[in-house]
């Protein structure tokens, strides 16, 4: 009876190799996939990620795209009236003036960011170089060259004249590329694409405004803050 009972229990017990050795390379594929996600979040985690302030910033002025003066040809906007700031010579309580900076200015006080808004020593106003100013006084400015790397939610400010304290042009960081020679940000009074609207810029390391803009000269960090 032994010699008949053996031959019928040997592929059972094949049977049971074959089915262990299945499990066993079922768990390693398994574990090995449980590696690679997990690696993915840890990378994704553990990389540069923007405070819940800055990513206010860079939301606020993307939302804004597309936005233009009233008329379309003259500097009549929103963004000056909201400062009442420029020449009141629009129509629909609109004001007129270069708004590059009210615009940055808007964005920012907007998403929270305290300052004042006027005309004393380290005040934010409708002029670019104020926040140049701005930067020094409350240890924020970094000029193009000290190594900082921009963030979104910092401003970048284009043709800094120092010595005459004037700028030709501020735009709102919302990302920085490695490598590229310049922010991608979002213009107030740009004019790339049509005439005095708010608009995106790649890579812009020169000013977005009619003439020769200026070069990119460095960045206003917005203050430290989580709300």
């Amino acid at each position: 009876m032994a010699l008949r009972t053996a031959p019928e229990r040997a592929p059972a017990r094949r049977s049971r190799h074959r089915r262990s050795f299945w499990r066993r390379r079922a768990a390693v594929v398994v574990v090995l996939l449980l590696a690679v996600v997990g690696s993915l979040v840890l990378t994704r985690s553990s990389g540069p990620h923007l405070s819940p302030r800055r990513e206010r910033i860079v939301e606020l002025a993307e939302s804004q795209l597309g936005v233009r003066t009233d008329p379309r040809t003259s500097y009549c906007n929103s963004y000056s009236a909201f400062w009442k700031s420029g020449s009141e010579a629009c129509p629909n309580g609109l004001r007129s003036e270069e708004w590059c900076a009210d615009f940055a200015a808007w964005v920012w006080h907007e998403a929270g960011v305290h300052f004042v808004y006027g005309l004393a020593e380290g005040d934010l106003n409708g002029t670019s170089a104020s926040f140049y100013e701005w930067g020094v006084a409350h240890h924020e400015w970094h000029p193009v060259g000290s190594r900082y790397v921009p963030e979104g939610g910092d401003v970048a400010v284009y043709g800094l004249d120092e010595g005459a304290l004037s700028a030709q042009h501020v735009a709102v960081v919302t990302s920085f590329v490695a490598g590229s020679r310049g922010p991608n940000v979002v213009n107030g009074d740009g004019s790339r694409t049509a005439f005095s609207v708010v608009e995106a810029g790649t890579d812009q390391w020169k000013a977005d405004i009619h003439d020769d803009g200026g070069k990119l000269s460095g960045y206003v960090s917005p203050p430290a803050g989580h709300t």
